[in-house]
């Protein structure tokens, strides 16, 4: 029987500088480009090392990187190069695979923040269809306390999937998953309930369950619908509003905007500003603590988390444009844009529908589509991702199933 007495993290103070010493303010400023063209500009390969060009590199010193709202809502991050990863959907393999083309990762499997500075946000939806979902949550965290160290910082928003299985709905997740989910509450008590302990080890202490599990799988037989019954009710128990990842998604956003870009999972319309886009994060947050005044089935957030128009299920900039007549093309570019202004952003990035095409923008690129289907649960596709750097976005992604070759396609 598993047992579980994990309070909620405590909340954050609503704003927080990640750097804990100031920096001279930088010489150059930056600002982010008005509008983009979405021609290729160039094309080359490049090794990875060679996409840290930000300002720490060149001998300029960073303004702090500051949070506003808890969970975070408005991010001011000066001079940082930003990179914007999709959906992973339990491949631990392949989010390696994404970060480490990102320069973010350590290629040796020690799980290193090489990013320096860099900002990375992840767009949702680390959870379902794989079975890798809590080591990629650890990973995140682990990198982010590194990466705040040398002022950097990972974020991540919350994606539907994340959101159903707080609902309990756990229609796709993986028998791996549950498997995964009953290992680590094992851990969890052999750490002494200690949830930081545990939860930034997992990643490491993952590896070892995984070949155990590999070598006695077979050797289940009858015993099989028993360990699943355990995953099912330890998936519940951890997910459940006021569980311990519950708490953990808790932390994150379904909209965050980092300097002038805005990033969640489907897409935020004009409602969901005029409404409060801090409200909606800490409506989010709070359902997922448990925290609603003493009710014991907290109240679903709907206009963030249910329905075809909510932030995290929203696919109306996402559509292919080859299905749509213009009227309807011009329709949603003038939502796009009354979006924008009205949340103080000059293009918003957003996952959740698998791009046939990898990351593209349309709208002038005011919108950026980050979902490539990477997940061998999904497409299996090649890992891309998004990087916002000194007034450019561009695509990286790889040539061929290397790391160390390249394609970077750069947006004006």
């Amino acid at each position: 029987m598993f047992k579980i007495l994990m309070p909620c993290h405590a909340q954050a103070m609503p704003s927080l500088c990640l750097n804990s010493l100031p920096l001279p303010p930088s010489s150059h400023t930056r600002k982010l480009t008005e509008t983009f063209s979405p021609s290729y500009s160039s094309s080359y390969f490049a090794s990875a090392s060679t996409l840290l060009s930000n300002s720490s590199s060149r001998g300029e010193a960073l303004k702090p990187i500051v949070v506003n709202g808890s969970p975070p809502t408005f991010v001011s991050a000066p001079g940082r190069r930003i990179i914007a990863v999709g959906d992973l959907h339990g491949d631990l393999d392949q989010a390696r695979f994404a970060l480490q083309m990102a320069g973010v990762l350590s290629s040796d499997g020690e799980d290193l923040w090489t990013g320096g500075e860099t900002v990375l946000v992840q767009l949702g939806d680390i959870l379902d269809r794989g079975e890798d979902e809590i080591a990629i949550l650890s990973l995140l965290r682990l990198l982010d306390v590194q990466a705040k160290d040398v002022g950097g910082a990972v974020f991540q928003v919350n994606g539907n999937h994340e959101t159903m299985n707080v609902e309990g709905d756990f229609r796709y997740v993986e028998a791996g998953a549950f498997d995964e989910c009953g290992a680590f509450l094992e851990y969890l008590s052999d750490s002494g309930n200690d949830w930081e302990e545990a939860f930034l080890g997992w990643i490491s202490a993952s590896e070892k369950w995984k070949e155990d599990r590999k070598i006695f799988r077979s050797n289940w037989g009858p015993w099989n619908l028993v360990k699943r019954q355990k995953g099912v009710i330890a998936r519940t128990a951890l997910f459940r509003p006021g569980g311990p990842l519950a708490c953990e998604l808790a932390r994150h956003s379904v909209v965050l905007r980092v300097n002038d870009w805005v990033f969640c999972h489907g897409g935020l319309l004009p409602n969901h500003v005029a409404y409060g886009i801090e409200r909606m994060n800490k409506e989010v947050s709070s359902w997922m603590r448990g925290f609603n005044g003493g009710d014991s089935n907290p109240n679903i957030p709907f206009i963030a988390t249910r329905g075809y128009d909510s932030v995290v299920w929203n696919r109306l900039y996402s559509r292919d444009n080859s299905d749509l007549d213009d009227y309807q093309i011009n329709q949603i570019n003038a939502i796009l844009q009354d979006t924008l202004q009205a949340v103080g952003a000059k293009a918003m990035v957003v996952g959740h529908t698998p791009q046939m095409e990898g990351v593209n923008c349309k709208y002038n690129c005011s919108i950026w589509r980050v979902d490539v289907g990477m997940s061998s649960g999904v497409l299996n596709s090649r890992p891309e991702v998004l990087e916002i750097s000194d007034d450019k976005a561009r695509v990286i992604r790889s040539k061929r199933e290397k790391f160390s070759e390249l394609l970077v396609v750069d947006y004006l």
